[in-house]
């Protein structure tokens, strides 16, 4: 009698099982299970900073240079509540997201406003993807300017789609703009420090400190807290005679602070720039490219091993289900309908 059934036949699952039994067995815990990863096309630059602390006006600067000196850069502002951009970058949120209008309609305030908006602009980032990889040729680099208020895209769900997006695709790094006149304190150094190695923690990108506002303070101590913790304790010590109830708690807590950051340290990169002159932005721009080695054997290792993995465990289903078919096949009493398996194994799901 003729076979009119649907689902494969002995020969198509023997030969399948055949291919899974020469694949080698993967280990959750191998190293070695994705190839090192080469990323192609720009490098992506998320600038991220407090309020007043000249990220915007660096935004500007890089912009200024990358005209000035003929590099190839795509610019893009994801600040809806900036009045005025001092360039006019390729893809500006205030095209299609109306802050003034979300207060209004939403009556929320300035800063919820403004996660709203990352929000709305979130589910068409996929068309902002769309655009960067159909130009990923033209452009060395991407740079992005995010909100002044810093919390508002690092601490929300909309930031974190954004960056990820951003970084499955592109070799991506965080270059973290810090005030160094509001930074001369020790206190308020540490403060800044945390902060950007809660950013570190929280993306795992390459990450470079840009001391801005070179001009006006003297960005040397900063530095030299950071590669001499006793440094940072002797100014400790001075700024705690100052105060009125001398070495407390928060002295000692800054103390003990400075040591356990002393390893995050030395892999940050730092640099000290001016927005206003110009100061330190060729060296900005070399560790922004630089930045596509660590991000090759960082980030982008680590999402050749997830896709990898996922990869070795949906084969491993299929094998599984068509092994369990191949036996139902065998025996006269089999109960499965002809191409049940091979199509659960199409959803990703198990046969009972």
């Amino acid at each position: 009698m003729a076979d009119f059934s649907l689902g494969p036949s002995q020969a198509d699952a023997d030969a399948f099982m055949r291919e899974a039994q020469q694949k080698p067995p993967v280990n959750d815990d191998d190293e070695t299970v994705a190839p090192d990863h080469k990323s192609e096309g720009p490098v992506v630059t998320i600038l991220i900073g407090m309020a007043g602390s000249g990220k915007t006006t660096l935004f500007h600067r890089l912009h200024y240079d990358a005209q000035e000196k003929g590099r190839r850069c795509y610019f893009v502002n994801l600040d809806p509540a900036v009045l005025e951009v001092p360039i006019e970058p390729q893809i500006d949120i205030r095209d299609t997201i109306d802050y003034k209008g979300i207060m209004t309609e939403y009556k929320l305030g300035p800063n919820g406003a403004i996660v709203t908006a990352l929000n709305l602009f979130a589910t068409q980032f996929a068309d902002v993807m769309t655009i960067l990889e159909k130009r990923k040729g033209e452009y060395e680099h991407i740079i992005v300017d995010t909100p002044g208020q810093i919390e508002a895209f690092t601490w929300s769900a909309s930031g974190q789609l954004i960056a990820e997006s951003l970084a499955s695709t592109f070799a991506t790094n965080v270059v973290y703009v810090v005030d160094t006149p509001r930074t001369a304190a020790p206190a308020t150094f540490m403060s800044n420090m945390v902060y950007a190695c809660s950013i570190l923690h929280k993306y795992r990108l390459p990450l470079t400190a840009a001391f801005n506002k070179c001009d006006v303070a003297d960005h040397k101590p900063m530095f030299s807290w950071m590669e001499d913790f006793e440094a940072f304790h002797e100014a400790l010590d001075r700024s705690s005679q100052d105060s009125p109830d001398g070495a407390g708690y928060v002295t000692s807590l800054h103390r003990s602070m400075s040591l356990v950051l002393d390893e995050f340290y030395r892999v940050l990169d730092r640099v000290a720039v001016s927005a206003v002159d110009g100061t330190g932005v060729d060296e900005l721009y070399e560790r922004m490219t630089s930045s596509r080695q660590k991000y090759d054997e960082t980030y982008g290792r680590e999402l050749e091993q997830r896709i990898a993995k996922n990869k070795a465990k949906r084969e491993k289903i299929a094998a599984e289900d068509l092994a369990r078919l191949q036996r139902d096949m065998a025996s006269d009493d089999s109960e499965i309908v002809p191409g049940a398996a091979s199509q659960a194994a199409k959803e990703g799901r198990r046969l009972p």
